[in-house]
């Protein structure tokens, strides 16, 4: 959905969204709810509001499915392009709540499928104590215990190994 930003009221809008969106490399498993104040002054637009949406992903220790709510506050300052300039510019922490546009149109689902991408988790878990699967055989940890033995010491650190040897005889 695209708001012609010159079409702003000075009072603002107020976006009411449920839309199936896709996400490149994640799997969206419900439609996106989305409620949006969208407000204009000068040049700046600034979006708050909140969505809501449930992700499939995979825990990244025993590899089940995983589904994760997200419900996320948005706020979010626009700024036109124009003003950071040709330079390349690096961002900091107190402009990870802006953005730029170019022309005269906002893109509100780009907006929304940043702020999921940006709220998804980078290990997810199917929950805090999920003990994965065994590196040598497979098994999962959860279900049971395997019958591999994990001694093996780090060719690198084998020296030390040695070193302690000596200091015990």
């Amino acid at each position: 959905m695209k708001i012609v930003i010159p079409d702003i009221p000075e009072e603002g809008l107020v976006v009411e969204l449920e839309e199936k969106i896709s996400i490149e490399g994640l799997s969206v498993s419900s439609p996106v709810t989305a409620h949006l104040a969208v407000s204009k002054t000068a040049n700046e637009v600034l979006v708050t509001g909140n969505l809501s949406v449930e992700l499939e992903m995979e825990c990244s220790r025993c590899l089940k499915g995983v589904q994760q709510a997200q419900d996320l506050a948005v706020s979010v300052v626009y700024h036109p392009a124009e003003e950071i300039g040709s330079e390349k510019h690096g961002l900091h922490d107190d402009e990870m709540d802006m953005g730029f546009y170019t022309g005269e149109e906002l893109d509100l689902l780009e907006l929304i499928r940043e702020q999921i991408m940006l709220s998804v988790l980078m290990k997810p878990l199917c929950y805090e104590d999920c003990k994965g699967i065994c590196p040598k055989c497979g098994i999962d940890l959860n279900t049971g215990a395997c019958s591999c033995v994990h001694k093996e010491i780090d060719p690198r650190l084998e020296v030390l190994k040695k070193l302690l040897d000596k200091e015990k005889e």
